[in-house]
């Protein structure tokens, strides 16, 4: 029995998806979307399947997920396991990045403030490259 070819531009595709048309071209290079089917003038033609797959990879973008780890949780899939393990995994990773950037803007912050306060009590003018409130940092 011959597959029925897919039917939707990729326009439908990305709004169907809530991306757009260019994220939709990233994830098709990037080898995480399969290759489209090409129309008989060349357009791009995707499945409902393609857009469950992009559906997908929106919300494991938008919980902070990178490229590779979506490509990871995947193959995990395309092997024919589910990926839950994996995904539980990366979450933690993922929190953990975001603990250190956090504690990381916190020390930046406490920085900016002492920096600040100091700034007063500095005459503008004083001898510097530049200016002596950030050089003296």
């Amino acid at each position: 029995m011959a597959m029925a070819m897919p039917g939707m531009t990729i326009g439908q595709t990305a709004q169907a998806a809530g991306l757009t048309r260019k994220a939709v071209r990233i994830y098709e290079a990037k080898g995480l979307l399969p290759k489209a089917e090409r129309s008989a003038a060349g357009y791009r033609l995707y499945s409902p399947d393609d857009v469950e797959l992009l559906t997908f990879i929106r919300r494991a973008r938008a919980l902070g997920l990178h490229l590779e780890d979506v490509r990871e949780v995947l193959n995990i899939r395309r092997g024919g396991t589910p990926p839950c393990d994996a995904v539980r995994d990366l979450l933690d990773a993922r929190i953990a990045e975001i603990d250190a950037t956090v504690t990381d803007l916190l020390v930046l912050r406490q920085t900016l403030v002492e920096t600040r306060r100091t700034a007063d009590d500095r005459p503008c003018g004083e001898p510097a490259t530049v200016c002596s409130i950030i050089e003296d940092v």
